[in-house]
């Protein structure tokens, strides 16, 4: 795989170097809120090859800048927003990241969908159910968020008080949608029919 692509070989490298220097100065300077955020972030850039080599194992082919793209908004997000400050420092960072996130996620489920529905004439039961269940499991998502926003909107332009505890109450809200969503897709998957 590192062969086949050296381009996100080189920025895996140079990211993963920077976030090494990162970890390194904070541990120095006993600042050990991004000494951590640092580590994490290390580990955070070997999430896309973990995801292509499962992917590949499915047969799903993923965009082909898909490594690429993962690592610049890995570094972006966290290296940038996070550890350097952009958030703070730049009013309009964090909406650009969801806005391209937002974006590219349609064109990654566009792919799978395409390589599960449309490439194969006879698709395996097994696989069109795992289809299936993404789609649901990301529908149900999204009207997590939706109803967020909905609360949120409320709050703002009448309001409502919809949305008690600010960030605290809209992340436990997501966190629950997504733990359920996930738990009830594993098990309507584990069982022999979908209804």
């Amino acid at each position: 795989m590192f062969k086949k692509n050296k381009i996100s070989f080189v920025l895996l490298i140079i990211f993963e170097i920077i976030g090494i220097i990162s970890a390194i100065n904070n541990f120095q300077e006993k600042n050990w809120t991004d000494f951590w955020f640092s580590i994490l972030y290390i580990v955070t850039l070997l999430i896309p090859y973990i995801l292509v080599i499962i992917t590949n194992r499915k047969e799903i082919n993923l965009p082909k800048r898909f490594i690429e793209f993962s690592l610049i908004f890995i570094f972006m997000s966290q290296y940038l927003g996070e550890l350097r400050n952009y958030y703070q420092g730049i009013w309009w960072w964090d909406i650009l990241l969801h806005f391209l996130s937002g974006t590219y996620v349609v064109l990654i489920a566009l792919r799978i969908s395409k390589n599960i529905i449309s490439q194969e004439k006879n698709i395996s039961n097994k696989r069109f159910k795992i289809f299936i269940l993404l789609f649901a499991f990301c529908f149900s998502l999204a009207f997590g968020t939706l109803w967020e926003i909905f609360e949120y909107l409320g709050d703002l332009l009448f309001n409502t008080h919809m949305v008690k505890g600010g960030l605290e109450d809209t992340a436990t809200d997501l966190i629950a949608h997504v733990l359920s969503a996930l738990l009830t897709s594993i098990f309507i998957y584990l069982r022999k029919n979908l209804e």
